[in-house]
């Protein structure tokens, strides 16, 4: 019997407007080296994948627009592995389009897909717990999503309901979902928290890749025909014009929506490896270290005086001072400069359309 062969699909064309003026819509915040440690995002997301599968397997989807910056960041993936979408349709089409594209090579394919922006603080227990859905998957036509502990009553985030009743036969770590919530109000999260059975969404996802195609099939056969039909002219010079064409006739839903929420076999792993999505500059300040007054500071060479609790991004200034603030932004990024309350953080995309 062939050998089933893992793949790892990142999801890169996210703009991240929320981290203005650091991320922008020409360069976002995927691509930046958010925490000051010489890696973007994308980088940091497949250096956590090394292991998994091999560089060969590693597919890329993301905006054409960014197709440069990618190839400039991960060199050691293959050009062919990064699909470039014409424009942005949300993740069921772009699941939907590498699920058919890595299913014309490698039918009996394990896939892995991730967003780009996210950050991990205990790489080892993330690789144990993928190779183990990837495991579960390999054997089943299971859909596993993995759900991260709640270690605090987030509205920002989806949550997953867990049977935790009975476990996996196949695998003691993994269980039945029950059900899918929406980003919660801070009552009703506080109330999914008093429970143990409720999971933030992280958005990652293990399948065989017939099992997603087949998902796609059943459950969303207007986007499932886009792909089906390109079958003959995936990695040929046809495939870039089709897409061009073809893609922006799909529905701009989420595979939450299209697939999660009306697929029968459907698993979760709960896990617990210092997950962030890094959304907001409050979830960037939470990952870093901070001065005994509660500063995060990123950059060199910055001064804090009289200042408290504020997170400062300032990577290309010589010197900077801050004087008297306290749960402030300062973030500096190509002649662009944003002070902002932290509790007002939510206005930032505003700022950033202005």
């Amino acid at each position: 019997m062939a050998r089933v062969s893992n793949h790892l699909v990142i999801m890169a064309g996210g703009v991240g407007s929320r981290f203005w003026p650091m991320s922008t819509a020409d360069r976002p915040k995927q691509f930046i080296d958010i925490l000051g440690v010489g890696r973007s995002l994308l980088q940091l997301t497949y250096d956590r994948f090394k292991g998994i599968c091999p560089p060969e397997n590693v597919w890329i989807v993301t905006n054409k627009k960014y197709a440069d910056v990618v190839r400039e960041q991960l060199p050691e993936v293959k050009a062919e592995n990064i699909l470039l979408e014409p424009c942005r349709r949300n993740t069921a089409p772009c699941i939907a389009y590498v699920s058919w594209r890595i299913k014309s090579q490698d039918p009996r394919a394990n896939v892995v897909i991730t967003p780009s922006d996210h950050i991990v603080t205990d790489t080892e227990e993330f690789r144990r717990i993928i190779r183990q859905c990837m495991n579960f998957t390999s054997e089943t036509d299971a859909i596993v999503t993995l759900g991260m502990t709640p270690t605090r009553p987030e509205t920002g985030y989806g949550y997953i309901q867990a049977d935790l009743s009975t476990a996996s036969p196949r695998n003691k770590e993994i269980y039945r979902i029950d059900s899918f919530r929406e980003k919660p109000d801070y009552e009703t999260a506080k109330e999914y928290i008093s429970h143990k059975n409720y999971f933030w969404n992280a958005g990652i996802f293990v399948w065989s890749v017939s099992t997603i195609v087949n998902a796609f099939r059943v459950y969303s056969p207007t986007i499932s025909k886009v792909f089906e039909g390109m079958l003959d002219i995936y990695g040929t010079p046809e495939e870039q014009p089709t897409i061009d064409s073809r893609y922006p006739e799909c529905d701009n839903i989420s595979v939450d929506y299209a697939i999660m929420e009306k697929a029968e076999e459907i698993f979760v792993c709960p896990a617990n490896f210092g997950w962030s999505d890094l959304g907001t500059w409050t979830s960037l300040m939470e990952q870093t270290h901070k001065d005994l007054y509660g500063n995060a500071l990123i950059g060199e060479n910055i001064h804090m005086v009289d200042s408290h609790n504020c997170i400062v991004h300032t990577t290309e200034e010589k010197k900077v001072v801050v004087q008297g603030l306290d749960g402030y932004i300062v973030a500096e990024k190509d002649n662009q400069l944003i002070v902002c309350k932290l509790s007002e953080e939510q206005r930032i995309r505003l700022f950033a359309e202005e």
